[in-house]
């Protein structure tokens, strides 16, 4: 399936009003569900063998508006820590091309060591030829990046391990 078939899926699913749709092909699973109360198109694509994600991605931008597509942070999603040190991970939250500057020739927009605020942009990700700002979800350092530049990245595919950054303590 590719990324012209999910679109088309979208327009119609939105088209249609129908609040649910999932559809398996090839091994790959798709889900869209529609909340028709605040008009948002979650969709999950995943391999038919895995378990699905903690969240589902909101493209209501994608779908309205594709002009200025931009994912929420809220795509990318944390998961338990694999050893004693607490690492955030974030995910992509779409299937398309994974880009670390926001145009040729720019410096990357994170590297490792980096220290960000929720709101930085830690890459660019190209799906349906619009590129889609991947913003981090909290305050951390950039431990390690799991992709290169121009690389086809998936949905849920890890994108960069970040370390919370320790919250100031309050004095008393």
């Amino acid at each position: 399936m590719n990324l012209k078939e999910i679109k088309d899926l979208i327009d119609l699913i939105t088209e249609k009003g129908i609040s649910e749709f999932e559809l398996e092909r090839a091994g790959v699973r798709l889900k869209i569900s529609r909340n028709t109360v605040s008009g948002s198109h979650p969709v999950e694509l995943q391999p038919a063998n895995s378990h699905p994600p903690a969240s589902a991605v909101n493209t209501s931008t994608i779908a309205s508006h594709p002009e200025t597509a931009a994912l929420p942070a809220a795509a990318a999603q944390a998961t338990a820590p694999a050893s004693a040190e607490e690492v955030y991970v974030v995910r992509s939250p779409m299937v398309g091309t994974f880009f670390s500057a926001p145009a040729e020739g720019e410096p990357p927009c994170v590297q490792v060591g980096d220290k960000v605020q929720p709101g930085k942009v830690l890459c660019v990700i190209e799906a349906m030829k619009l590129m889609n700002e991947i913003e981090a979800e909290i305050a951390g350092e950039v431990l390690r990046c799991h992709v290169e530049n121009g690389q086809p990245v998936e949905y849920g595919e890890s994108l960069f391990d970040l370390r919370p950054l320790a919250s100031p303590k309050k004095r008393v």
